[in-house]
C-alpha cells in the first residue's frame, strides 16, 4: 500500500493548488534559465555569424564589439595581401533607431560587402541583397514583412526588406539587420545635411566617410590563424583578434554584469524554492501527526514514514517541475527575450529541483519521527 499515493488522493484539490502554485515559482527557474542561455548564446552569435577566423581592428582596442574601432576603408585591401588569408571583407556595426508607423524601431545595423565575409548566414523568407543601395535584411523579431520599406539616417533614405531571418539578435535583445557596406558607412559616417552645410560655410571639406568598425577575414586551412595574427599584429596602426578571442571578450566582459545578474537572481530563485518547499512539507507533515502516530501505535517502522514524506515530496518536486516547464513551452514564443533550453541545462535545473526537495523533506521527517504513538491513543479519546 502506497501511503504517499493514498494521502495525495484523500487531498487532492489541496495537492494540486499547491503544485501549480510550485510549478510557477520553478517556471521562474527555468525562464530564467533560458535567459542566462539566450544571453550568452546571442552574444556569441554576433560574433559567430560572420564565420571568420580573424577580426582586425584599430590598434589598441578590442573592437568592433567591446570598443569603438575605426580603421581606414582600404584596410580590407591591405589585409586581403597577407600571406595565409584567402578571403577579407570590411564591415560596419551601429544600432540605429528609428521610427515606423508611429512607433519606435530599434536595430543593429550590419554593413557587408555582398559577396565577402560578413553578411548573414541563413534567410528564413526572401533574398539576399543584390542591389547595391537601400535594400535590408532583417531578423524577423523586428516586426517587418518582405517589401516593407524603414526609414533610416538623417537624410531619410528608405531601406526595402528583402529577406527575413530568424534568431538573430544581440545580447541586449535588438534585432540584426544588414545593409551593404556603402549605405552603412553613409549612415555612420557621413555628416547630416546641417552639419554638412556648417562644415562647407567654414571652408572645411568634411570628414571622409571611408571608414570601417572591422576587417573579418578567412585564413588558408594550411596556415595557423595565431601565425597570420602574429603577421598583421606588427602592422602598428591594426590590433588582430581571433574568433577565440573576440568570443572570450564577448563572453566574459561584454555581458559579464548581466551574467552575474542572471546567475545571482537564479540561485536566489532556487533558494526561495527550498524554502517554500521545506515549509509546504512541513505543514503537511504537521496535518498528519495523528495518522504517523497510528502507524507508529500498530508497529510500522521509521522507514515506511520516511518513505511517505520523501514520495511526497518528489512527487511535488517533479509535478511541479513538469508542469512549469510546460508553461514557460507554451508562452516561450511571447517573451520579450529568447530563451534557450538546452537539454543540459533543463537536466541541471531537474537535478536541482530533485536535491531540493529531498533537503527540504529533512525539516518534515525530523518531525515525523518525534511523533508520539500514544499521541494516537490522546487523539482518539
Amino acid at each position: 500500500m502506497n501511503l504517499a499515493y493514498r494521502d495525495i488522493k484523500h487531498n487532492l484539490l489541496r495537492f494540486v493548488l499547491t503544485n501549480f502554485g510550485l510549478s510557477l515559482l520553478l517556471g521562474i527557474v527555468i525562464m530564467i534559465t533560458g535567459v542566462y542561455g539566450g544571453l550568452i548564446d546571442d552574444a556569441l552569435k554576433q560574433a559567430r555569424a560572420a564565420r571568420a577566423d580573424l577580426w582586425v581592428v584599430e590598434a589598441g582596442t578590442n573592437g568592433p564589439f567591446a570598443e569603438s574601432s575605426r580603421i581606414p576603408g582600404d584596410t580590407r585591401e591591405l589585409v586581403s595581401r597577407v600571406y595565409g588569408i584567402e578571403r577579407a571583407g570590411a564591415v560596419t556595426y551601429q544600432s540605429v533607431q528609428t521610427e515606423l508607423n508611429g512607433k519606435p524601431l530599434r536595430v543593429f545595423l550590419i554593413g557587408y560587402e555582398p559577396g565577402r565575409p560578413g553578411g548573414p548566414r541563413r534567410l528564413a523568407a526572401g533574398r539576399e541583397i543584390l542591389r547595391s543601395h537601400y535594400e535590408m535584411v532583417v531578423d524577423r523579431s523586428a516586426g517587418l514583412a518582405l517589401g516593407q520599406e524603414v526609414p533610416l539616417g538623417t537624410h531619410g533614405h528608405k531601406f526595402t526588406v528583402v529577406g527575413l531571418m530568424r534568431e538573430e539578435v544581440t545580447s541586449s535583445g535588438d534585432p540584426v539587420a544588414y545593409i551593404t557596406l556603402r549605405d552603412a558607412q553613409q549612415l555612420q559616417f557621413e555628416y547630416a545635411p546641417s552639419a554638412s552645410r556648417r562644415e562647407q560655410a567654414r571652408g572645411g571639406a568634411g570628414a571622409t566617410n571611408d571608414q570601417i568598425n572591422a576587417v573579418i577575414a578567412k585564413v588558408s586551412p594550411h596556415v595557423q590563424v595565431n601565425e597570420v595574427a602574429a603577421a598583421l599584429s606588427r602592422w602598428k596602426h591594426l590590433t588582430a583578434l581571433t574568433q577565440e578571442q573576440q568570443e572570450t571578450l564577448l563572453s566574459k566582459f561584454v555581458i559579464e554584469r548581466a551574467r552575474k545578474q542572471q546567475g545571482l537572481i537564479m540561485v536566489l530563485l532556487v533558494i526561495v524554492s527550498a524554502v517554500i518547499i521545506a515549509l509546504i512539507i512541513y505543514t503537511l507533515t504537521m496535518d498528519k501527526v495523528r495518522s504517523i502516530a497510528t502507524l507508529k501505535f500498530v508497529g510500522a517502522p521509521d522507514r515506511t514514514i520516511i518513505g511517505l514524506i520523501v514520495q511526497q515530496a518528489l512527487s511535488m518536486g517533479v509535478f511541479g517541475y513538469l508542469t512549469g516547464l510546460v508553461l514557460v513551452l507554451v508562452f516561450k514564443p511571447y517573451f520579450p527575450r529568447r530563451l534557450v533550453l538546452d537539454p543540459e541545462s533543463v537536466m541541471i535545473v531537474f537535478g536541482i529541483t530533485v536535491g531540493i526537495c529531498l533537503a527540504a523533506s529533512t525539516l518534515g521527517i525530523r518531525l515525523a519521527l518525534k511523533v508520539d504513538p500514544a499521541e494516537a491513543l490522546a487523539s482518539s479519546g
